[in-house]
């Protein structure tokens, strides 16, 4: 590899990586208020997700962080437990046996799953991230941020009637702003960088999530009728804290909870079901790559063991690979893990130094990146090429497709 294919190399992965943090920055907190658990825990496994996990992982372009799928578990568990802190150590048991299963070679699981699954997978999930932002597009938020799941346990909605109520209770400011979010999205690689290609470098998300927050200062100033604010529930919201003040957000385990049946078992199913669910995600990012890599995925079971023995010990709530922050991370052009280590560095960074900046940013901006994501992995192309084969692919390809978007990706 010579000094331009690095340099190339180097700019698609740091601009996917400032794409891929936008969007998993809601969700390590919305993925944290479902699970019962402190925000600040949610941040944590993003963290750590994007920059140890990176590290060990055996995928180049997956993306790793807190699973809505394990949403309902955490909660359970918390509230079965009934301490956080015990909680925390049944995160680390977790790890272990992840790293276990590693060991003993179950990662090959992967390989029995047939590609028309993994393709109606990718194309359900887009469907739902779509249903799923419509809302949050809309300025209604009553849905937390990253739930994938038909059935909304926090209300009794489901993904349908979600879009109905959000459809009577608009927020016209944020209406505004997405629909100019989308305009920018949309336009930008299809006209401005056809016409200036040297503006490839600027992420168009990055810019979409600028005129966001451009535009709800403007109408503070001029519009206040038409402004988004912190009491509104539709913007972001990362604890604000000095550096010292860190510390006071910060749990760690409880290990006199160790010896318990009732965490053992609670620290087995979360392994489970995090690394089904990995397996699945590394299994649609790598149909998703373009260079066609397949990943490792024992390498993977393993450093998602780590991963989650470290986020235990620190706070942090479980980690899993993720299809949404990895298909972001591919349409954005990401080449290596390097991207995915820049999600990470910039998660810990905001919350350092800019948390107060961040927290200006609408999630209706937000909600119009993930659509146009949604749009990417569930358009008539992907479809049409499914019906071009026989029955025996069109089965199974709509049957996961379906069967994802009336109840979850984790069923």
């Amino acid at each position: 590899m010579n000094i331009t294919d690095i340099h190339k190399i180097w700019k698609s992965d740091v601009s996917s990586g400032v794409v891929v943090f936008l969007v998993a920055l809601p969700l390590c907190l919305g993925i944290a208020l479902a699970s019962g658990a402190p925000l600040f825990a949610g941040i944590i496994a993003g963290i750590i997700g994007g920059t140890v996990i990176a590290l060990l992982s055996g995928s180049e372009i997956s993306v790793s962080g807190p699973a809505a799928g394990l949403a309902v578990i955490v909660a359970d568990a918390i509230k079965t437990i009934g301490s956080f802190e015990g909680f925390l150590t049944a995160v680390i048991l977790a790890g272990i046996f992840q790293i276990l299963f590693a060991l003993l070679r179950l990662g090959k699981i992967a390989n029995y799953v047939p590609n028309s699954v993994v393709k109606g997978m990718l194309a359900a999930i887009g469907a739902v991230i779509i249903l799923k932002q419509i809302p949050h597009a809309l300025g209604y938020d009553k849905d937390f941020e990253g739930d994938m799941g038909f059935m909304q346990f926090f209300d009794s909605e489901n993904s349908f009637t979600e879009i109905v109520k959000a459809i009577y209770s608009y927020s016209m400011g944020a209406v505004i702003v997405s629909v100019v979010s989308l305009a920018l999205l949309l336009s930008w690689e299809n006209i401005v960088v056809r016409r200036k290609p040297r503006l490839r470098l600027l992420p168009a998300p990055l810019l979409a999530v600028i005129a966001g927050v451009g535009l709800n200062q403007f109408f503070l100033l001029v519009f206040p009728e038409l402004a988004i604010t912190s009491a509104d529930g539709h913007l972001v919201s990362l604890p604000v804290a000095s550096f010292s003040e860190l510390s006071g957000f910060m749990h760690y385990p409880d290990l006199s909870f160790i010896t318990s049946k009732l965490v053992i078992t609670t620290g087995f199913i979360i392994a489970v079901v995090g690394s089904i669910e990995t397996l699945l995600s590394i299994e649609a990012a790598d149909a998703l790559d373009p260079k066609k890599r397949i990943s490792a995925t024992n390498k993977e079971l393993f450093a998602q063991g780590i991963g989650n023995t470290i986020s235990g010990l620190i706070g942090g709530i479980p980690i899993t690979s993720v299809i949404v922050r990895s298909s972001a991370n591919v349409y954005a052009g990401a080449q290596s893990r390097l991207s995915s280590l820049m999600h990470g560095f910039l998660l810990l960074f905001a919350v350092l130094f800019i948390p107060s900046i961040l927290n200006l940013i609408p999630l209706s901006c937000l909600a119009a990146i993930l659509l146009v994501i949604g749009y990417k992995l569930t358009s008539t192309k992907v479809f049409k090429e499914q019906f071009s084969k026989g029955i025996q692919d069109v089965i199974p390809f709509l049957v996961t497709f379906v069967a994802i978007i009336v109840s979850d990706l984790l069923a």
